[in-house]
């Protein structure tokens, strides 16, 4: 008799313990999860909440990473909308518990006990993944596995957040860094058909900035961010995409009439708002997290069919750990991927 299936796997064994590489054995998928054949896996600063421990109750050893794409190997009892041999992705969202508030309201993504791959469960450092039928997304062809990794996080969050925003073409939108979200936030703003503005520090990233789209650019070391925009009518969206406090308090008295503030950077330190021009303007402040799996969907959908594309470096999973560092480094341009 054939003995079972084994993988790689790259996991912690404690918090702030080291990634390391280990054989398992592969189970077959439990009813309504699918077993997924990993192909390739970004590397998110999230992941260092599993590295880390920064979440409460994470159950160790555990595997991070959630953004995976890959092919369906197994299907559990009950899995219906999936076959195997298919390509699909997985981001942020793994599954949702269908009882509380939020979910009873169709907002599955700000669930109340919300499975994180990576964190729930583990995640996509491997061979294998195992995943709720509902957390799973197609993948289109025209997009590569390593390229499509990343708009399951970085990519989702920038574009879900802006087409939900309320700015509608050409309203002005800004994008505040130009980093591993940015540098997709201004490409989808611009394939939007928003008058995209980007806003970074030093002159030297004009020139990339107008090559991912944008029609203007703002030099935070020499120029006011929001003074800058004012002389552009003020935003509609400003889509922060930092964690410098002090970069978005800069940037907040740019926005236009009706103009909403959209976070997707976690400062570590609170945010400096005047709140007389947001009353007088009926300005706000929002928060955003990614989405769902059909949103997943969506993003890979426009990315194929606009060219939208994440700059990467790649790492083989066997330096799972060097792709981590790399990325924590802060140093990689601009979204870090591992293939299998």
């Amino acid at each position: 008799m054939a003995g079972k299936k084994t993988g790689r796997f790259v996991q912690v064994g404690k918090a702030g313990g080291p990634l390391e590489l280990v054989t398992r054995e592969v189970d077959e998928p439990q009813a309504a999860w699918a077993r997924v054949k990993v192909q390739a896996c970004g590397v998110c600063h999230s992941d260092s909440v599993t590295k880390e421990g920064l979440f409460p109750g994470i159950a160790y050893p555990k595997v991070p990473g959630h953004e995976v794409v890959g092919v369906v190997d197994a299907l559990g009892a009950g899995v219906t909308e999936w076959k195997a041999g298919q390509r699909v992705g997985l981001g942020w969202y793994g599954g949702h518990c269908g009882k509380c508030e939020p979910c009873r309201r169709g907002d599955l993504v700000a669930c109340q006990r919300l499975k994180i791959p990576g964190i729930t469960y583990d995640g996509g450092y491997a061979d294998y993944v195992f995943v709720p039928e509902a957390a799973l997304a197609a993948v289109p062809e025209e997009l590569a596995s390593a390229e499509a990794g990343p708009l399951l996080c970085a990519g989702i969050t920038t574009f879900n957040s802006l087409r939900n925003s309320g700015a509608r073409p050409p309203d002005v939108v800004a994008v505040l860094g130009m980093g591993g979200l940015g540098h997709l936030g201004v490409q989808y703003a611009a394939k939007m058909g928003y008058t995209t503005v980007a806003i970074a520090r030093g002159a030297d990233k004009a020139k990339f900035a107008h090559e991912l789209g944008a029609a203007h650019y703002i030099d935070s070391t020499a120029e006011d961010i929001s003074a800058a925009l004012q002389k552009l009518g003020g935003a509609k969206t400003i889509l922060a995409t930092v964690t410098d406090a002090n970069a978005m308090s800069a940037a907040l008295g740019g926005l236009g009439h009706q103009g909403k503030f959209v976070v997707l950077g976690a400062p570590a330190g609170p945010v400096n708002v005047n709140v007389l021009p947001m009353l007088m303007a009926r300005q706000s402040i929002q928060g955003w997290p990614s989405g769902t799996a059909i949103d997943s969907e969506d993003t890979l959908k426009f990315s194929a069919a606009t060219g939208v594309r994440p700059l990467i470096e790649k790492y083989p999973l066997e330096k799972a750990a060097e792709a981590y560092d790399r990325m924590m480094s802060g140093k990689a341009r601009f979204r870090v991927v591992i293939e299998m």
